[in-house]
């Protein structure tokens, strides 16, 4: 009995010097003791014997990008450099098989269609729905796959690399292709999205890592010709039911570019006209189309952004909109050149009808990244233009304006005489004068009134006196 107590003594003792493997085997310690390493930020080759029995433990594995500061949120777009740091920090000495980045973006879609109806599955062949979850549908298209090794070992694997303990620093940096990359997005049914990651293998124990994600724009110029075209659209609904008609109800609405962005009020032009006897309200809103692409299907959700609405206008009424305003929302950019995902958006004007089909008018829009500079297009029609800037002329004026004063009930006859030129005009005037006769109309016909002055030319006899009070 006391042999086999001193036998257990020292099978304990053994295992507490060189540790116990998963299997129950006893893992032998290097000859080296981990104490002996100087501590130092690198890394360095150990013998053959060393490599599996440094126990030391990852306390920090980090990712960092320096140009997250500097662009203001972390945005690239293709041909850009990405470059940081991979920090680690390491309690006692760690064996290592390899510390590598990876850098990858994907577009990915998937949902799940509802179980349909069997045809012929129930009594008397009728149809019934199967049970079960429907088919599910997949795509996916890569954008982004780069790999760096920023720490290996040996490949003849003799030497196993043992990473020091204390803090270290692995600076990285590549760039991204020169092709077009899209938008990063996350929508109902998929996303965009690209992200760096830092893998540390080692050999005894499962791989560590950590990820961080980019935000990668698609740039697009709201300056291009195809942008800055103004859109119009009209349309009339008569209201009523069957051969009970009350009228129609007629729109037009017209905005004066197609490309706007975050942040952007767009100034909408509308007409519309109430021969209907109910009381109609219009309204404008700004949609987001989401459209995804899998196995030869579609996939559509869409959603309101933004909108405003407009007074109540009664039977008989008119109403028109210059200039009317409508604030663009944070929203993602338009993603067109994706072929599994698309993100498209639209202005829509329209009509609340009681009891009746509301009355639409949708205009595209693109929302782009880079503003416009000029306030309007040279490829833009001058009478848009004019419209544009003559529009706030329609809140001022009456409907009726009332007409100029006569130039006789201004200027006399009498100085009129004094002021028409004694010497005929030449036969040939136009061969003397450096512009046509017609320049010279207004000049010879039409003198300018009198000078303003502060004595009466006219006094009267009886001067109107009226008592000032002061009160101190």
């Amino acid at each position: 009995k006391s042999r086999r107590v001193a036998n257990e003594k020292r099978a304990r003792a053994g295992l507490s010097a060189a540790g116990s493997g998963e299997d129950g085997r006893v893992l032998k310690q290097p000859s080296t003791a981990a104490a002996g390493f100087p501590r130092s930020r690198g890394a360095m080759a150990a013998g053959p014997g060393q490599g599996p029995g440094a126990g030391g433990t990852v306390k920090t594995l980090a990712l960092v990008l320096e140009d997250e500061a500097r662009r203001g949120g972390g945005s690239y777009c293709s041909g850009d450099t990405v470059s940081g740091q991979v920090l680690l920090e390491l309690v006692g000495p760690l064996p290592l098989r390899e510390l590598r980045l990876e850098a990858a973006g994907r577009a990915r879609v998937a949902w799940s269609e509802s179980s349909g109806a069997v045809p012929g599955a129930g009594t008397w062949g009728a149809a019934v729905r199967a049970p079960g979850p429907g088919l599910r549908r997949e795509a996916e298209v890569r954008y982004l796959d780069i790999r760096q090794s920023l720490l290996r070992e040996s490949p003849e694997g003799e030497e196993s690399l043992i990473l020091l303990d204390g803090r270290h620093e692995f600076p990285f940096s590549f760039q991204l292709p020169q092709e077009p990359l899209v938008t990063s997005f996350t929508g109902k049914y998929g996303s965009i999205q690209y992200y760096v990651k830092a893998v540390l293998e080692r050999p005894a124990a499962p791989d560590q890592s950590v990820q961080t994600e980019l935000q990668v724009i698609s740039h697009i110029d709201v300056s291009s010709p195809a942008l800055l075209t103004p859109v119009l659209r009209s349309q009339e609904k008569m209201v009523g039911c069957w051969f009970f008609t009350s009228g129609p109800v007629s729109l037009s609405a017209k905005i004066e570019r197609k490309g706007y962005c975050n942040g952007e009020a767009i100034p909408i032009y509308a007409e519309i006209e109430n021969c209907s006897s109910r009381l109609i309200v219009p309204k404008a809103a700004i949609f987001q189309t989401q459209t995804y692409l899998a196995s030869g299907k579609t996939k559509t959700f869409r959603q309101m952004v933004a909108n405003v609405r407009g007074n109540h206008i009664a039977s008989g009424s008119t109403d028109t909109w210059n200039g009317k305003t409508l604030k663009i929302p944070p929203v993602s950019p338009s993603i067109l050149d994706c072929c599994i995902i698309r993100v498209e958006y639209s202005l829509a004007v329209y009509i609340h009808i009681p009891g009746a089909k509301k009355l639409m008018i949708e205009m595209p829009l693109v929302i782009g990244t880079i503003p416009c500079i000029g306030f309007s297009s040279r490829n833009s029609s001058i009478t848009s233009q004019f419209s544009m800037d003559m529009s706030w002329l329609a809140l001022t004026m009456p409907e009726h304006p009332e007409a100029p004063p006569n130039y006789a009930d201004v200027v006399s006859e009498e100085e009129f005489s004094r002021h028409v030129p004694a010497y005929p005009l030449p036969i040939d005037c136009e061969e003397q004068l450096c512009c046509p006769v017609f320049a010279y109309i207004q000049e010879f016909r039409f003198q300018p009134p009198p000078l303003y002055s502060e004595i009466d030319p006219h006094p009267t006899d009886v001067e109107e006196t009226q008592p000032v009070s002061f009160m101190l």
